[in-house]
């Protein structure tokens, strides 16, 4: 290894080693102290749940880690979005895993916590998973009600949902382990088994103190609904437990004795680890993305044996495009290619530009992947589609339309990883959020924006400055502000915080992620058939 690959090497472990810090601070939940009120409680945090229950020898994908990170400040912070979410297996079989996190203001639903139980039961849908809700929540963030409650993609979706997935014959059940208020306790109930915790699950539409407001009537909480209330008298609940743990239990008991689904069949042999070694994902990407590489390194290193069979080698360069396996699943990967591009004026650094042959290519590789029924990898570092009157007049808007046709009404499963820039059109075209990937990642070296920090700062201080006279000096500053703002933006903790991204993952663990994700979505049996629509040609 070179002195280079030493320097990027440390740069992105640097970036993962920041990730993980994070991380671990997010796992506090709402801190020490709450934790261990949790335990004076005889209660597990939301994390030691959903440790207990899931299998221990098998992957545990947990999404929305960062979820409003650096949000709701002026409300003291919501850490993980207030729940714990992870895809993972229960009994040998593959879940969604949803946990109320009562350790961040009570479980108290915040819109970003909204936002990220409804791509759990989206999740649940796309890959008909079985759902396991771990219920302890306070209901709704009061001061932020108008955020989360009315709209169509609000709290009252969580329980449509619910009535869908049960139609769909999705598996659904529930633990109530603390508190289950107001419209929150329509969950459990929708659920297909409710199990309770005495003492501390309880279950009711109005707590204790609103019934005595509302009517006048005296009644403590596990009177009103606790797990005898409702296992012996309203018959809500099916089961009651002394402890968490024999709770977790039946969860794991119910869990093995449900049916093997149907599966869609893709397509899987024994797997094999690739031959060129995992570690050395660290070093292939430059420092900041500066400078081209070989995507093909990155991909060599992902898929089983290094084996990696690419489609129109030698044509539209810009996007790599080819048939591996990765865990013995069989996949077709779609990867920008940086290259340094020579012109009249030199050698020019092609950031993973798309160009008029590189989308027609991999719009085809992408029909016959849905033809041959191969769930699609795209791996992201995209600057966006090739500009100027040369690309123009060749029709490069035509050809990237066929792409995003492509992309778009694609029936196969897609994955994405996001390894480096993210930014405009490109974002579209190799599936970013608003294409339905099945499941998306990024590296910590990750960037998402509309286009680049210096591009964006240079165009934003142009229409700041439209008409005015200032000093070279007030430039400069202007436009360091105006950078630090829109690059903080870009940044890969921005995009996780909002769920732009699924998580932020270990590039090392990129393998793993993706062959958990085809093998989630190998539960599905159903595909619609494939049809482009109309596009140009």
């Amino acid at each position: 290894m070179n002195i280079e690959f030493n320097r990027n090497e440390d740069w992105m472990k640097i970036l993962w080693s920041d990730a993980r810090q994070k991380l671990d601070a997010i796992k506090l939940g709402g801190g020490k102290k709450s934790i261990e009120k949790q335990h004076e409680k005889n209660k597990l945090t939301a994390r030691e749940r959903v440790t207990y229950l899931c299998d221990k020898n098998r992957p545990v994908i947990e999404i929305g880690a960062f979820a409003g990170y650096e949000m709701y400040e002026e409300q003291g912070g919501c850490p993980s979005g207030g729940t714990v979410a992870v895809v993972a297996y229960v009994s040998g079989k593959q879940c969604v895993v949803v946990a109320n996190d009562q350790t961040v203001k009570a479980g108290a639903w915040f819109p970003i916590a909204c936002k990220k139980n409804l791509r759990m039961q989206e999740i649940a849908m796309e890959n008909h998973l079985p759902v396991i809700y771990l219920v302890d929540s306070a209901g709704v963030f009061l001061p932020m009600q108008d955020e989360i409650f009315p709209d169509k993609e609000h709290f009252g979706r969580i329980f449509r949902n619910n009535a869908r997935m049960s139609a769909m014959g999705i598996t659904q059940i529930a633990a109530v382990m603390g508190a289950c208020v107001a419209g929150g306790a329509y969950l459990p109930i929708m659920s297909d088994e409710t199990l309770m915790v005495q003492g501390n699950g309880s279950i009711f539409l109005a707590g204790p103190y609103l019934v005595k407001a509302a009517i006048g009537e005296d009644i403590d909480a596990e009177t009103l609904g606790g797990a005898v209330t409702h296992t012996e008298i309203s018959g809500i609940a099916d089961y009651k437990f002394d402890t968490e743990e024999e709770c977790l239990d039946e969860i794991k008991k119910i869990m093995a004795k449900t049916g093997e689904p149907q599966n869609a069949g893709f397509n899987r042999v024994a797997a094999s680890l690739p031959l060129k070694n995992t570690e050395e994902l660290y070093g292939i990407m430059h420092v900041n993305n500066g400078k081209p590489y070989d995507i093909t390194d990155i991909i060599e290193r992902i898929v089983d044996n290094s084996d990696f069979d690419q489609f129109k080698k030698d044509y539209g360069k810009t996007i790599v495009c080819g048939y591996a396996r990765i865990d013995g699943w069989a996949v077709g990967i779609v990867a920008n290619q940086r290259l340094i591009v020579k012109s009249k004026k030199g050698e020019m650094q092609m950031g993973g530009v798309i160009y008029n042959d590189s989308a027609d290519k991999a719009a085809r590789f992408i029909l016959n992947c849905n033809q041959k029924k191969i769930p699609l990898v795209f791996l992201q570092d995209v600057t966006g589609f090739m500009v100027g009157s040369r690309s123009e007049h060749a029709g490069i808007i035509k050809d990237g339309a066929k792409l995003v046709n492509a992309v778009a009404n694609s029936v196969v499963p897609k994955i994405t990883i996001i390894i480096g820039n993210s930014f405009g059109a490109g974002n579209y075209a190799m599936c970013g959020k608003a294409y339905d990937p099945r499941f998306i990642y990024a590296w910590p070296s990750a960037k998402i924006a509309v286009m680049g920090g210096e591009q964006a700062a240079k165009t934003l201080m142009q229409i700041q400055l439209a008409g005015k006279t200032v000093s070279e000096s007030e430039q400069t500053t202007l436009l360091q502000h105006i950078k630090t703002k829109y690059e903080k933006q870009t940044a890969v903790y921005y995009a996780a915080a909002r769920l732009w991204v699924d998580n932020i993952i270990d590039p090392a663990s990129t393998r793993t992620h993706i062959a958990e994700a085809i093998s989630a979505a190998n539960h599905n049996p159903s595909m619609s058939d494939f049809k482009t629509g109309v596009f140009q040609v």
